[in-house]
């Protein structure tokens, strides 16, 4: 039992490193990105990230994963239960259910947390938009 959780917290905090990596705006090749180039579009990206970040609009990645873990050990606990119920052993089950669900939903919410709110995205699209970009997209 000391083995599977020591694994799922292994595998958990690789799922978080990777889900680490944040979204940027994709620009669309149009007049202005020409003319200015991608270096000075990206410095205006960059301003446009921290202007969001003055304006106290977070990027919110750190809280998608622990919600996630959150709802999965709720989950899980109570799969955990039902299964313990019918094999006689109850507390066991739901704690490994627990555990098992908490590493899955923060597995899950590890992997979308490099996706920016529809806020900060919002934001940031405005931004760019009144510098006379288009975006695109995010990746």
């Amino acid at each position: 039992m000391k083995r599977l959780f020591l694994s799922l917290a292994v595998a958990v905090a690789v799922l978080v490193l990777a889900g680490c990596a944040t979204q940027r705006p994709v620009l669309y090749p149009n007049p202005k990105l020409k003319q200015v180039g991608n270096a000075a579009a990206q410095r205006d990206v960059d301003q446009c990230i921290e202007l969001a970040k003055e304006s106290g609009i977070s990027h919110d990645a750190g809280g998608k994963a622990a919600r996630g873990g959150a709802g999965g050990a709720i989950v899980g606990g109570a799969v955990g239960a039902g299964v313990g119920a019918v094999r006689g052993d109850i507390g066991r089950s739901a704690a490994a259910g627990a555990a098992g669900g908490a590493a899955g939903g923060a597995a899950g919410g590890a992997l979308r947390s490099g996706e920016p709110s529809s806020v900060y995205k919002g934001f940031v699209q405005r931004c760019l938009s009144e510098r006379g970009y288009d975006v695109i997209g995010w990746q």
